[in-house]
């Protein structure tokens, strides 16, 4: 998810390396902080592959900040992965809502509606933190309250989940229905 969060992030603007894990720690550094051990291999492997770009800009100061672009390539390459994100980026929900961050970049309301769809499918399939013989165990069935609580919260995320994927594919049918 980093190297979609630099790519979508630098498609929007060029950025140096500070403000892009700012902004990347804003969207997910609650739940996983980015650190430069971690940053900095992203973004070379990324220039390695074609898909960024770094220049020198004259900083506030007397030394030069690097800056980060998109390359067109990387815009292909962000595209590309918003259209076919991988089943864990559909499946988890941080990783949903990094998709999600940057799924209007996509131009094709088509392409958007595919991914929506996906996410809602996802949700017509049984499942729980906790399974009996394969089986997923729903909240009434636990006596640790905890675990109880685990499964109410995620019951209530996925049922606001899938109003707001139906509201809003409803949107963009209409909207392509209009064109």
């Amino acid at each position: 998810m980093l190297s979609l969060c630099i790519l979508g992030f630098l498609a929007e603007e060029p950025l140096h390396a500070y403000e892009l894990r700012s902004r990347i720690s804003g969207l997910s550094g609650h739940v996983r902080p980015v650190s430069d051990g971690a940053l900095y291999p992203a973004i070379n492997r990324l220039r390695a592959a074609g898909y960024l770009d770094r220049h020198q800009q004259q900083g506030a100061g007397a030394t030069p900040r690097q800056v980060l672009s998109l390359t067109e390539s990387g815009r292909a390459e962000l595209l590309r992965r918003l259209r076919e994100p991988g089943e864990v980026e559909i499946t988890d929900r941080n990783s949903f809502f990094v998709l999600m961050a940057f799924l209007s970049h996509l131009p094709d309301v088509a392409d958007q509606l595919a991914v929506l769809r996906r996410r809602l499918d996802f949700y017509s399939r049984p499942a729980s933190f906790f399974y009996d013989r394969g089986r997923p165990r729903r909240a009434a069935e636990m006596t640790d309250r905890y675990r109880r609580g685990m499964l109410t919260l995620g019951a209530a995320t996925r049922k606001a989940d899938k109003e707001w994927l139906r509201a809003t594919i409803a949107e963009l049918e209409a909207e392509l229905a209009g064109r």
